[in-house]
């Protein structure tokens, strides 16, 4: 499976960035922007900014099996990177 990879930047509650990619199999900005702010919900992070300013896309490629199984179940993977929970 392609899937599209946006590249989020977002500040948390306590003011530290929380940087994230957002995988989906459309390449859809504001279908990424959606799955940033639900999984930033789901971690307690409701009020965190994302728009397409802070969740851009970044490139396309190939991915592993748990990433598609993720996708075909939530419609999304989130990547953590830097100051992620």
């Amino acid at each position: 499976m392609e899937i599209h990879v946006y590249d989020t930047y977002v500040r948390a509650k306590d003011g530290h960035i929380m940087h994230f990619d957002v995988f989906t199999s459309v390449k859809d900005e504001e279908k990424a922007v959606e799955y940033a702010k639900q999984w930033l919900a789901s971690i307690g992070e409701e009020d965190a900014v994302v728009t397409n300013k802070e969740c851009r896309f970044c490139h396309s490629q190939s991915a592993p099996d748990d990433v598609v199984e993720a996708i075909n179940k939530d419609g999304y993977f989130i990547y953590k990177m830097e100051g992620c929970k």
